[in-house]
């Protein structure tokens, strides 16, 4: 196995390319490894925090006249984005979503998606194969169950792939809090779903008075 570490390692907002898969209604309704709120809060969390440091997002669905639109609170990040429907279950077998991928020039491809055992792995395997750096949001996925989000993730792991959360994501594309490009905007994501942190940020800021700089 190679081991992914050093600083190049990391991620960098001008190297990485997000693929949201199947945030669906029919994906969502047999979620078990997580709480569903907590998922479609996340999945929206990582959108915008993408949104904020400009990262390529590729918003794609199986099948939606049968399995529902991708929600929502995702859609809206990207007005007017359009969503590859498709019909392989394997993202990575559309070539649509991997022309579209490719067509970014991003080396670093981030994945989540739902269910984390099929819609997350069955990709992540292949292109881990075809050589991409992959990293998985564990948070921002999820499975029918808790063994099926696992074991999917130790699969994942022993192919090579990286884990991290939504905020750590959003955190190593900030990597330094004196880059004030984009400190603003992803502090209101923070705000909006980071939950306990996000509103004891908002109570640093009201004791100390500290307001995040924005660029300009």
């Amino acid at each position: 196995m190679t081991f992914r570490n050093g600083l190049d390692s990391l991620l960098r907002p001008d190297d990485s390319v997000l693929v949201l898969i199947d945030h669906q209604p029919y994906q969502l309704a047999n979620l078990n490894s997580h709480d569903p709120h907590m998922v479609v809060n996340n999945s929206t969390a990582l959108a915008k925090a993408a949104k904020a440091f400009g990262v390529p997002t590729i918003l794609t669905s199986v099948i939606a006249d049968r399995g529902g639109v991708i929600f929502p609170q995702i859609t809206d990040v990207f007005p007017g984005q359009e969503v590859i429907d498709r019909t392989f279950i394997n993202t990575w077998e559309d070539r649509q979503v991997v022309d579209a991928v490719k067509a970014t020039g991003r080396k670093q491809l981030i994945i989540a998606g739902l269910w984390t055992e099929i819609c997350v792995a069955m990709p992540t395997i292949q292109a881990l194969g075809e050589g991409w750096d992959v990293t998985v949001v564990t948070d921002a996925s999820g499975g029918t169950s808790v063994e099926a989000h696992e074991v999917a993730i130790q699969r994942m792991v022993m192919a090579g792939a990286n884990m991290m959360t939504w905020l750590a994501v959003a955190s190593e594309w900030q990597r330094d809090w004196a880059r004030t490009e984009h400190a603003a905007e992803l502090s209101e994501v923070l705000v909006q779903h980071a939950a306990g942190s996000g509103i004891a940020f908002l109570w640093e800021q009201q004791l100390l008075k500290t307001p995040v700089p924005s660029k300009g």
